[in-house]
Order: structure tokens, then C-alpha cells, then sequence
């Protein structure tokens, strides 16, 4: 297995990293030697997120000729992202650390959407990274490269960032939906849409070699989740 040098020290370690997120409605999932992807997988369903990664995760394993237990590293996407499809990754990613005492390594997801724009060649200069937050909302952030987020994340209705975002190159389904504010939106077949498990993970890649710090593997909601208590809600005490 290939070895990777990590941090200021340059020490050599091998890797290899299962990387997955499920913050937008892609169920993606990829696995990097610390050289290259050696498989990935993706799905778009927004309502399939349980159903769907698991098989995903057995896909890319079986397509890569290697088993769980021979990863030694989990990255996972933390958001932001709605709580019902965004908690199913970041769960799985805490069991499969935990199960195999490796590391879990969180990255925004909107850090993984610039980072596949880079590399198709869409990120030169300023831009922005939006999502459908739903509700008529966006979870967005402003990039000066592929590699350096300037504001965000946050939610918003994109009228009340206009001035922000207007005119600005963008990415991503949330500039998509929105084209009357998103006007420098890229229609190009390349300009990523929703998250690739694929540049994630060789974003990730990237980061261990720089010795660069990672999130916690914890969820980015940025707003209360959808799914509340009914307001004529009473407890009922035992008697």
C-alpha cells in the first residue's frame, strides 16, 4: 500500500482513507490509496440517505479489491446540510471509527464542492459554493480559491444575498435553483452540483500532507432541524 508524507515532519504513514457525506443529495462515497481514488460512488436521492451509503461504502470496497478493516483513516462531510440526510453520515462515520479504532476526519462540505471546482478547472478566481438548504434557502459560502473560504457557511434566502453573490461565479444546486440571483452560475457539464466523495477525500489528501488540522466529525446544521415537537404536545407523567 502506498505511504504518504504527513505533517511538518514529512513522516511517511500508509493510508488509506474511506471518505463518504450525505449533507446534500448525493449519497457519495470514495476510497484513496494516498496516491489516487481507487473507487468511488455516487447517488443522487434526496429521501435514500440510510438506504443507499452502506451499499455504496460495500461498492467502492469491492470495486477497490479490499476490506473495511484495512482502512485506516474515515473523512467525512459535516455539512451544512439537512439533519435527516446529513446525520446518517456523520453516525456512520463515528461507528466505523470507533469499530476500527481510526481516525474520523471532518471537512465542511461546501470545502468539498470548491475543491472539485478546482479541479475542474472552474475556480481561478473569486466565487461561490451554494446548496439547496430547502425552505427557499441556501447554505453558501465565498471562496477566493479552491482552497481558501473567505465567509461562510451560512443559510440564507438568496434574495438577501444578492448583492454578495450577484454576478459572482458559482457552483453547486443551491446557485443552480437560483439563477435570477446566482447570475455568474457555471453551466459548464464539469461544474459540480452536488458532493463528490472523489474530491473530498483527495482534498483530504491534501490537507494530511500540509499537516492542516480537520473539523471535528461533528454536524453543521446552522438552523434548527425541520422535524419539531407539535405545539399541543403534552407529557403525560406516571402516575
Amino acid at each position: 500500500m502506498p505511504t504518504l508524507a504527513v505533517g511538518a515532519s514529512r513522516t511517511l504513514v500508509t493510508v488509506l482513507l474511506l471518505a463518504f457525506d450525505t449533507a446534500t443529495p448525493a449519497v457519495t462515497a470514495a476510497l484513496h490509496d494516498g496516491r489516487s481514488v481507487l473507487a468511488e460512488s455516487t447517488e443522487v436521492d434526496a429521501r435514500r440517505h440510510g438506504e443507499l451509503l452502506m451499499p455504496a461504502v460495500d461498492r467502492v470496497l469491492r470495486e477497490a479489491g479490499t476490506k473495511l478493516d484495512a482502512v485506516t483513516g474515515i473523512v467525512v462531510g459535516v455539512g451544512p446540510g439537512p439533519y435527516t440526510g446529513l446525520r446518517v453520515g456523520l453516525v456512520t462515520a463515528a461507528a466505523f471509527g470507533d469499530a476500527l479504532g481510526i481516525p474520523v476526519h471532518g471537512i465542511c462540505t461546501l470545502d468539498g464542492i470548491a475543491y472539485a471546482a478546482g479541479q475542474a478547472g472552474l475556480a481561478e478566481g473569486p466565487f461561490v459554493v451554494a446548496t439547496d438548504a430547502r425552505r427557499k434557502e441556501v447554505y453558501w459560502a465565498r471562496y477566493d480559491s479552491p482552497r481558501s473560504r473567505v465567509t461562510g457557511p451560512a443559510v440564507d434566502r438568496p434574495a438577501d444575498i444578492a448583492e454578495q453573490v450577484t454576478g459572482v461565479p458559482a457552483v453547486g444546486q443551491g446557485a443552480v435553483l437560483y439563477p435570477e440571483v446566482f447570475t455568474g452560475v457555471r453551466t459548464d457539464p464539469a461544474a459540480p452540483v452536488h458532493q463528490s466523495a472523489a474530491a473530498l477525500v483527495a482534498l483530504a489528501v491534501v490537507k494530511l500532507e500540509a499537516g492542516e488540522d480537520f473539523l471535528p466529525p461533528l454536524p453543521l446544521y446552522l438552523r434548527r432541524p425541520d422535524a419539531q415537537v407539535p405545539a399541543g404536545y403534552k407529557a403525560v407523567l406516571p402516575k
